[in-house]
């Protein structure tokens, strides 16, 4: 039985082609040659004139967009910021001095007043009528001290002439006395009958700004009502109470001393609008020992009325103000490993770290003792992103590109950004 093999079976090795060995030589020659022309030409390619190298080849410095700006020679106020509460120099309920019908009220509600302005009337008969009587009874009295003093001039002639008992002459002299003292007391009565008649017209005690009725006409009034009638605010000038640490007190009690005129700025809750301008009028006597600061007192004419008690302002007292210093904005400073420095721009619109020496700030702007000349310029935005010799590029405020760098040269070295320099 003829039996075949279910797979191919491969030729035994000495029965395989040997391969010729010169003609492998020459296939190898041939792709070596192709390599280096191809080679050659990319060469070419890549070094003609006028070519453009791929970006990624090229390691050049990044550009930074900041705000920048300079430093000026000025002037730089020296501010104390506080929360103050308007306070009336004079609040004043007005009340019945006597009892009555109240039959007529003169102000309107929220009305500005003026010291002796009639505000109401309570009914005046019943005083009138006892004013009468003391007066008639003062007349009397009045005719009767006449009478013994007659009396008494005609005792002391005959008692001269020993034609009276020297008692009688005794007896009249303290009659008369009497009559005195009870003349002195008719004037004191009809001295208070005419006070009780002014108070049925009750009057304005100060200059200011009625509140909201608190009686109507009609009712009884009496001098014990504890809600008044009205209340009276003064409301120019007002004051405004604020308190400071009191690590400032000796600075403004100098300056007070000095006879120095501090003024003093009211803003709104949101400390962006200013109310009105005063000026310090003094401390009190006493530091509070639980919060560790001192209440002081502002004057302003609030001729506007932007004012009202009770009102809660933002404060700003001016302490002094130095002239003719150096001073940058206060978003340029940065504090890090040196210590305050700021980014200072150089003229190859590179930035280099500038440590600075600070003194008094204003919030907005800053002293700078040294470091800086005026003229200088600083970065004051994205100097989160800088290191010192990093390149930028200087933009306005609100995002457009201003001074543009220098091209960078080719094949620079790349920085990596950072907040601090190293």
């Amino acid at each position: 039985m003829n039996l075949k093999p279910e797979f191919p079976v491969a030729a035994p090795i000495a029965d395989r082609p040997v391969a010729n060995p010169s003609r492998t030589r020459r296939g190898g020659k041939v792709v070596l040659m192709l390599v280096l022309i191809a080679a050659g030409l990319g060469s070419w390619w890549w070094l003609r004139p006028g070519a453009e190298q791929p970006t990624s080849r090229v390691r050049t410095a990044p550009t930074t967009s900041v705000v920048s700006a300079q430093a000026n020679h000025g002037d730089i106020a020296i501010n104390i910021d506080a929360l103050g509460t308007v306070t009336a120099l004079a609040t004043v309920t007005v009340r019945s001095q006597i009892s009555g019908q109240l039959v007529r009220v003169n102000f309107k509600e929220g009305q500005d007043v003026k010291k002796g302005d009639l505000l109401a009337e309570i009914d005046s008969r019943p005083y009138e009528a006892t004013l009468a009587q003391m007066k008639g009874q003062l007349a009397r009295d009045e005719a009767l001290l006449k009478g013994a003093q007659v009396d008494l001039a005609r005792y002391q002639g005959l008692s001269a002439q020993n034609a009276v008992p020297h008692q009688t002459l005794d007896t009249q002299v303290a009659l008369v006395a009497q009559y005195q003292g009870t003349l002195a007391a008719d004037r004191a009565q009809v001295m208070a009958a005419e006070v009780n008649l002014q108070y049925t017209r009750i009057v304005a005690p100060l200059d200011g700004r009625v509140g909201l009725r608190q009686v109507d006409a009609g009712n009884y009034v009496t001098a014990g009502d504890a809600n008044g009638i009205v209340v009276i605010t003064q409301l120019a000038p007002i004051s405004v109470l604020f308190t400071v640490p009191e690590d400032n007190l000796q600075a403004i009690a100098a300056r007070l001393r000095d006879g120095a005129a501090l003024p003093v700025q009211a803003f709104d809750r949101a400390g962006t609008k200013g109310l009105a301008e005063g000026t310090l009028q003094t401390f009190d006597s006493q530091i509070d020992p639980t919060t560790g600061t001192i209440k002081l007192r502002a004057l302003f004419g609030n001729g506007t009325r932007a004012l009202y008690p009770n009102q809660f302002v933002n404060i700003r007292l001016l302490l002094d103000t130095r002239k003719g210093v150096t001073q940058i904005p206060s978003a340029g400073v940065q504090r890090g490993v040196p210590g305050t420095f700021v980014y200072l721009v150089n003229a190859d619109s590179t930035v280099s770290v500038r440590k600075v020496e600070l003194g008094v700030s204003d919030g907005d702007h800053v002293e700078v003792v040294s470091g800086l000349k005026p003229g200088d310029t600083i970065v004051i935005d994205g100097a989160d992103k800088l290191r010192d010799g990093a390149r930028v590029s200087t933009r306005a405020p609100g995002g457009q590109t201003g001074t543009q760098p220098a091209a960078p040269p080719a094949g620079g070295n790349r920085r990596s950004a950072g907040g601090s320099p190293t």
